[in-house]
């Protein structure tokens, strides 16, 4: 038995950058703040499964599909090998560790792409932006959501296999996978360390967060319809800075409406409910509007046109599904979906001098204004401090 290289540079650097993206994506699946992160190490761990499929025919020889491919009887021996105490060692991947593999792959492309398909449908960026709509998109979402509790599932197995293995055969596995060293007998073949391919690796990997980050996310600020509108301090300046898609817009609509109060984009309610508001403008919340017949007609017809039942947006889609269709609500702080959002928001955000009312979505969402509504646009503003009394 010797010293023996057998996990080449390359293979190690996809396997720790593999678990670290899983990582990270797990750890910012929840949060708005964090989508940029999110999005990006789900396209980095693409990009390693693509590399992968690639090194597994071009890398060196225990890194090769053909010294890992065990069929289910030898996968299912091999584990009751494992129960009874007295596993056969290999100096390679084993039968259970070669299926964890596999699977993780598999599930690493599912969880990826259907990844795609939820920021393309349910925020509208990405490369599938636009290709789906919101209900579909909600369907492949619930597939992400699972896709990633089972990989979850098995990332847990395959590191309980690895410390059994390690326990049984008094080695540690964790340990060979980055040093790149394991005791073989001699004449065992050697990996080629590949510095060459691992440097290329890693200056794309750095080259692509460079991109993202710096260049890809920092653009959609400042070609967003909102971007300037309104000034918001480093502090309060939302990480996730993707933004919605520029919406049709009206200036005579902004004239009439905002000459009163702050425009509320007509995605926010359904048809129904522009068409009632726009028929009782007489009292208009205890105002007379007094517009003429072709100003109303105008006015009425971008409404309707752009109301929650066209689904533009994500926030349109989900108000229009939450409102029942024989209730015509006439505030937007009457839907249900409204409701459900805010409800969680505390007493003092609405009694903060920068918010004052619910009717001031502006406070709060950046892209307010425009009308998309994107989560990662919204952040509450912190009450400013009050002076200590002398």
């Amino acid at each position: 038995m010797q010293r023996t290289l057998i996990w080449d540079l390359p293979t190690r650097l996809f396997h720790w950058t593999l678990a670290t993206s899983f990582a990270l994506a797990w750890l910012t699946s929840e949060g708005d703040r964090w989508r940029s992160i999110h999005v990006f190490v789900g396209y980095l761990m693409l990009a390693l499964v693509v590399f992968r499929l690639t090194w597994g025919f071009a890398g060196s020889h225990f890194s090769r599909f053909s010294t890992f491919w065990f069929g289910p009887r030898e996968t299912a021996v091999y584990l009751k090998q494992v129960v009874r105490g007295r596993a056969d060692r290999h100096v390679g991947h084993n039968p259970a560790g070669s299926l964890a593999i596999y699977v993780l792959l598999a599930l690493a492309v599912l969880v990826g792409l259907t990844g795609i398909v939820t920021l393309g449908g349910d925020e509208q960026h990405g490369l599938a932006a636009t290709w789906f709509s919101f209900s579909q998109a909600l369907l492949l979402k619930k597939v992400h959501k699972a896709g990633a509790i089972l990989m979850l599932l098995v990332v847990f197995g395959h590191i309980a296999g690895v410390v059994v293995e390690s326990f049984l055969h008094r080695e540690n596995l964790a340990r060979s996978m980055v040093t790149g060293f394991k005791m073989a007998a001699a004449g065992t073949p050697k990996a080629s360390a590949h510095k060459l391919m691992a440097g290329v690796m890693l200056l794309a990997m750095l080259g692509f967060g460079g991109w993202w980050f710096a260049y890809a996310i920092d653009r959609q600020v400042d070609e967003a319809p909102w971007h300037g509108s309104k000034e918001i301090s480093a502090a309060e300046e939302p990480h996730v800075k993707f933004v919605g898609k520029a919406l049709p817009d009206s200036a005579q609509w902004r004239d009439e409406c905002g000459s009163c109060h702050a425009v509320f984009y007509p995605a926010l309610l359904p048809k129904r409910s522009w068409q009632k508001i726009m028929a009782d403008q007489s009292d208009h919340f205890g105002t007379d509007l007094g517009l003429d017949a072709p100003t109303t007609a105008a006015v009425l017809r971008f409404l309707v046109d752009n109301a929650a039942d066209g689904h533009q947006t994500e926030a349109a889609f989900k108000i229009d599904q939450s409102v029942p269709k024989n209730v015509t609500p006439l505030r937007i702080t009457e839907t249900p979906y409204w409701i459900r959002k805010h409800r969680e928001i505390a007493a003092s955000d609405w009694a903060n001098p920068l918010v004052k009312s619910k009717a001031n979505c502006a406070a709060c969402h950046a892209d307010a204004d425009a009308g998309t509504f994107e989560d990662g646009a919204m952040q509450i503003p912190k009450a400013p401090a009050v002076p200590a009394s002398k």
